[in-house]
């Protein structure tokens, strides 16, 4: 028996681009920095030529990754985000090489969580991270609005009750 699940279709903020380009150009920028401190000290203290040959080496796979972590990267993974929230499932897809399409059991989701960080605040985005028994799973660069929409639809489908609730008490 098969079920017939439709693919997601809900799409995340394209202001996500520039908050994963920021993000990786302030890494791979850490990254080349210290590389360049460990060069200088070669240079300055004698080491042996190889650690001087590596760490050239290094730096180099260091630029490549980061004109791919800020030129490509955030746009494909942009363009190939999918989620979908429904009474049975959570889904989520992405990737288009190496495509991953995960469903999340409503009966199986036991917290959801907003996250938003500094740069994140400044596009007005959220992370939506859903939590099972054994793992988490994010839908990553939400708009605010719909990100406490999403997040409200999951704990509701999910039947999450918040902990300062007593049971027969009524909501003011």
């Amino acid at each position: 028996m098969y079920l017939s699940i439709e693919e997601p279709t809900e799409k995340i903020s394209s202001n996500a681009v520039s908050v994963w380009r920021i993000s990786n150009t302030l890494g791979h920028l850490s990254a080349l920095i210290i590389a360049a401190i460990l060069l200088v000290c070669s240079r300055q203290f004698g080491w042996y030529v190889w650690i001087g040959t590596v760490l050239y080496g290094l730096s180099g796979i260091i630029l490549l990754s980061a004109i791919y972590s800020i030129a490509i990267e955030p746009v494909y993974l942009q363009r190939t985000w999918r989620y979908q929230i429904d009474e049975e499932f959570v889904q989520l897809k992405h990737g288009r090489w190496r495509e991953k399409h995960t469903l999340i059991p409503m009966e199986k989701v036991e917290y959801v969580r907003s996250e938003q960080g500094p740069f994140m605040r400044r596009y007005n985005l959220y992370s939506i991270e859903v939590g099972t028994t054994t793992t988490s799973h994010v839908i990553p660069a939400i708009p605010s609005e719909e990100a406490k929409k999403v997040k409200a639809q999951i704990a509701v489908y999910a039947k999450i009750k918040d902990k300062d609730f007593v049971e027969g008490e009524k909501g003011a």
